[in-house]
């Protein structure tokens, strides 16, 4: 128990959940890009293409609420540290020959921990702000692939998916 302790700093020497104490680790640039798809069908896709779905501005909305969505991160998911959020920025790129939404989320601080789960948290957001607003029209629609793209800062240094 003891070796796999240290290895998963979210676990006290009982194997208790904690949450890991980085007060000591230095402040540092860290960012992190994210990207996911939310997967459409014909009139959906097409009514968001044309920003006519009757709720409003599907991308508008899903913007605002991946930038939302990161900075509650520490809400959503146990055990993570509040984050000072210096930048989030969300992207959208659509695909009419897969009636997909791809999405991109940036998240950057000057902080003593990553912000890959804020990145990855705005694509979520996002994607379910987009799901919401167009399930009226259509209820097959899908989230997929939500994955950290790349991440910089830190002791671990630099990952980027390949």
């Amino acid at each position: 128990m003891a070796e796999r302790t240290r290895r998963l700093g979210h676990l006290d020497a009982s194997g208790r959940a904690r949450m890991v104490d980085v007060g000591t680790k230095p402040r540092t640039l860290r960012e992190a890009v994210a990207a996911g798809r939310v997967r459409l069908g014909g009139r959906a896709f097409r009514l968001v293409l044309e920003n006519r779905v009757a709720k409003g501005d599907v991308l508008g909305v899903a913007r605002i609420a991946g930038i939302q969505a990161a900075k509650r991160t520490a809400e959503w998911i146990p055990l993570c540290h509040g984050v000072p959020l210096e930048n989030v920025e969300v992207d959208f790129r659509l695909d009419p020959r897969g009636k997909t939404v791809a999405i991109t989320a940036r998240a950057s601080a000057r902080w003593s921990t990553g912000v890959e789960m804020e990145a990855m948290t705005a694509v979520a957001g996002a994607a379910l702000a987009i799901y919401d607003m167009c399930k009226a029209v259509e209820r097959g629609i899908e989230i997929e692939g939500i994955r950290l793209v790349l991440k910089r800062g830190g002791r671990s240094g630099e990952y980027r998916r390949r």
